[in-house]
């Protein structure tokens, strides 16, 4: 009798290439599906071309148009016209400008139930609200996945989230995964699976449950799931992909390693007060505050259900006058369906910025809030300064909290007036006009060139990692520094097809002479280390947090701890990923000391650990639980080296 499985072990079990969950720390999965978007895809795109494979070798690659939509300057345009290029002569589908944000148009149009599928993008797990393993990666893992390679996780461990009863009326997921979050919070999740289950799922339709799974990437989870059911099947057959369907459901008796319960009926109105999406207050606990700003929209709360909600809140009024407000829908079939049911026109005369289908806000591309401003937004991060205002304060907050307080320019509960629930539509309008190379998906077009421009440059590789060297400590950071802080984005991002350009930035907002430092201990023979504290690298899955620190000569981070993605990253680019084995030698250090990290790669091929004595005359030591297969990776100086 075979034994009872979780919706996770169940879609992990078909996809499996390398190691046996009951004994390996480590699996190799196959990848069905990929997608980019065009702040990480041209160097995924860069990475995947040296690997010289002459076309993609998943079932459906896609690059989609989203967050630097915004055209001021060259590098941006020039940029797009790569991507579409690319995905030209390789087999890829590509989304262009305009046309929606990668994962709500992923949902709508390509996600399909027990498929796996990478995205250069941490908030790929949305997919998981159909039954789909969708996973946040580097852009080098995305570039081995559309080469036929396996992706690699941790063997996950995996807790059930038990939802039971129904939502009131003005509270909705965004309400519940801010309930997880307050539970897990931001740090200590690496290496597990949230799996949604019990009565209180079928409460839910599947936009609500793309948001509970695209959020649940700020607990530092590997993925979220939830089961594929009639209500998935319901989605899909609107979206006209009824044969896309497949059911997904845990076996009785599955069993898991932990259990959390909540009460739906009793989740109240959240809201994650600055600078953290685990920094959870309850809206009654800021009820009257004073807003300047509300942005709604994002790839968590942009769907049809979410703007038709907040169109309703504002049916036959008018938002403060001192309150600015924003909209950014998540696909143009959404601003269709708004157009066709009058939805766009009450926003419209209620006083709503209506923005282009497109990331912006949400990366500080679009719409930064004044000096000092309170900002409620309905996206999944509120990093001090991710918002392209350092002095804001933004609180990430439901669409119904977002439409109740525009009303009156201040928080207000939106349990007070309720709006009826949006029923969900029984079927989508269709068109997939700004979707290119469908025809050749998986083929490519014979003779098509790449375009370039010239702030395209050639791709780094790392070299193989040494017996000992001469190192500094060129920063010293705290807790819960984000690829924000490595790497910030922004009016940066378009540096991104550029590494020696966008190297000059890295650390910016922690240590703006970062760069100049690295680069004068580079010229004096010596590698750098990155000194940090607890959850260093949470936030977005730009793998540019590792390989411009690689291109400035970092050979090792010294972390508390690190998160899943961007260790994984360090990794790819040949950066020991080291935490403290007593984290209390964290505080031994100090910023510029000198050191010799002495027999770093015997540390490497063999336990992982490696002393390092300090000019006090102490000394710290530090581990890296490494696989065989990352030990290759270090050892060669990342994928790429070890692929030449």
């Amino acid at each position: 009798m075979k034994k009872p499985m979780n919706v996770v072990e169940k879609i992990l079990a078909a996809h499996l290439v390398e190691g046996d969950p009951a004994t390996d720390a480590e699996l190799g999965i196959r990848i069905d599906q990929t997608l980019t978007q065009d702040a990480t895809g041209t160097m995924a795109y860069l990475q995947f071309e040296s690997m010289n494979v002459p076309r993609v070798k998943t079932d459906v690659s896609v690059s989609y148009v989203d967050h630097n939509t915004v055209q001021i300057g060259f590098e941006n345009a020039d940029d797009h016209d790569f991507l579409q290029s690319i995905a030209k002569k390789y087999g890829i589908v590509y989304s262009k400008a305009g046309n929606g944000i990668c994962h709500q148009l992923h949902l709508e149009r390509f996600g399909k139930p027990g498929t796996t599928l990478l995205g250069s993008d941490s908030h790929t797990p949305t997919g998981g609200g159909i039954g789909q393993i969708a996973i946040g990666a580097g852009g080098i893992d995305i570039a081995v996945a559309m080469a036929g390679g396996a992706f690699h996780i941790p063997t996950p461990k995996v807790r059930a989230i038990v939802l039971k009863g129904r939502l009131r009326k003005g509270v909705s997921a965004k309400d519940v995964i801010l309930k997880v979050l307050e539970k897990y919070g931001t740090k200590g999740n690496v290496g597990w699976i949230f799996e949604y289950t019990g009565p209180g799922v079928a409460t839910l339709d599947v936009p609500s449950r793309a948001t509970i799974t695209n959020m649940g990437a700020e607990l530092g989870v590997t993925t979220s799931v939830f089961p594929s059911d009639k209500i998935t099947k319901q989605f899909l057959s609107a979206q006209g992909r009824a044969a896309d369907f497949k059911a997904i459901a845990p076996d009785n008796g599955a069993k898991y390693d932990d259990t959390f319960t909540i009460d739906l009926s009793k989740v109240e109105p959240l809201m994650a007060a600055p600078h953290s999406p685990g920094n959870i207050v309850t809206v009654k606990s800021l009820k009257g505050k004073k807003v300047n700003q509300i942005m709604i929209g994002s790839c968590t709360n942009s769907s049809y259900r979410d703007i038709r909600t907040v169109a309703l809140y504002l049916k036959g009024k008018h938002v403060a006058d001192d309150v600015e407000v924003g909209i950014a829908c998540g696909s143009r079939q959404v601003v269709e369906m708004l157009a066709k049911d009058g939805s766009l026109a009450i926003l419209h005369k209620a006083g709503c910025r209506m923005l282009e289908n497109a990331c912006g806000f949400c990366i500080g591309a679009h719409m930064s809030p004044r000096t000092g401003a309170v900002s409620l937004r309905t996206n999944n991060r509120n990093f001090e300064g991710r918002s392209g205002t350092k002095s804001a304060g933004i609180y990430l907050v439901s669409p119904e909290t977002a439409a109740a307080s525009a009303l009156t320019g201040k928080v207000e509960l939106p349990t007070r007036n309720p709006v009826a629930a949006v029923p969900a539509p029984k079927k989508f309008p269709v068109d997939d006009g700004m979707f290119l190379y469908r025809k050749s998906a998986g083929k490519g077009v014979k003779g098509s060139e790449i375009v370039r421009g010239p702030n395209i440059a050639k791709v780094p590789s790392g070299e193989k990692l040494a017996e000992s060297y001469k190192a500094v400590f060129a920063i010293k950071v705290g807790d819960k520094i984000t690829t924000d802080h490595i790497m910030p984005a922004g009016a940066r991002l378009k540096f991104r097809s550029n590494i020696p350009e966008y190297a000059k930035f890295v650390f910016e907002p922690c240590d703006p002479a970062f760069h100049d430092k690295c680069l004068a201990a580079r010229e004096a023979g010596a590698v750098n280390v990155i000194v940090a504290g607890e959850s260093y690298g949470q936030g977005s899955s730009r793998e540019h947090a590792a390989l411009c620190p690689m291109y400035l000569g970092v050979k090792a981070v010294f972390a508390k701890s690190i998160e899943r993605i961007h260790r994984a990253n360090l990794i790819n680019f040949g950066i020991v990923p080291f935490e403290f084995v007593n984290s209390a030698d964290y505080d031994k250090i100090s910023a510029g000391e000198k050191v010799t990290l002495k027999g770093i790669r015997a540390a490497v091929e063999g336990d992982g650990v490696l002393e390092v004595a300090l000019p006090g005359g102490s000394s710290v030591k530090v581990a890296a639980r490494l696989s065989a297969r990352e030990k290759h990776l270090l050892l060669s100086g990342g994928l790429l080296a070890s692929l030449a």
